[in-house]
């Protein structure tokens, strides 16, 4: 094994490890010396590497996002584009089925979005940038196929699904809490009735306000 290549595999074991404990716990709970003890890695070659906590944790971050992305974009080929809602609703979904498979990635996802440090938000943002752009290409994309109410601009509906995925994530999170160990069938479906409430409301309309 060459330099470069035991160079690369102390990143990628070091990379594993801090995964598994950030995966497991907020970031508050976690620290460098924790993920030497708890993983076997020394100090020496930990700090070689990372300076701090800050820097491993972004790593993770940027690690998560860039696999989720790919993920993302390898469905969304496989969407069509004919039902847009239905194409809308499994665009949604398509996350979930990558957290179902890597639970510690979903872990430090939800962390990052609905609790992030404070002083790395400025980071985390940069880093989510090219995955809230591809989402939002999709869903412009996407409504402009639709038949959408009088008065209501695009804009304002893209802005209105963006915020829902935000909401979306909160539900399915709290079901999947109260419910451990659901299958991937059954969470997915969940979210498919989840999301049709979320687009197409619970109230019905007379005929005079339709």
């Amino acid at each position: 094994m060459t330099q470069k290549e035991r160079q690369e595999h102390s990143r990628q074991e070091i990379l594993r490890a801090a995964l598994e404990e950030f995966g497991r716990r907020d970031y508050d709970a976690v620290n460098m010396e924790q993920i030497c003890k708890n993983h076997g890695i020394s100090k020496g070659m930990m700090y070689h590497y990372y300076s701090c906590k800050d820097e491993l944790f972004l790593l993770c971050v940027r690690d998560t996002f860039e696999r989720l992305t790919a993920h993302v974009e390898a469905g969304m080929a496989q969407l069509g584009e004919g039902d847009a809602l239905g194409s809308i609703q499994r665009f949604f979904l398509l996350r979930e089925s990558y957290f179902q498979d890597h639970p510690e990635r979903k872990r430090i996802f939800e962390n990052v979005m609905l609790r992030p440090p404070e002083h790395l938000r400025e980071e985390i943002w940069t880093l989510w940038e090219p995955l809230r752009r591809m989402n939002r290409a999709f869903l412009e994309r996407m409504v402009r196929t639709m038949p959408l109410r009088p008065g209501l601009e695009p804009e304002r509906v893209i802005r209105y699904l963006e915020s829902t995925e935000a909401s979306f994530r909160s539900l399915l999170l709290h079901y999947q809490e109260e419910r451990e160990g659901q299958d991937l069938h059954t969470v997915l479906g969940v979210g498919a009735e989840m999301l049709d409430l979320i687009l197409f409301g619970v109230l019905r309309q007379s005929a005079d306000q339709v």
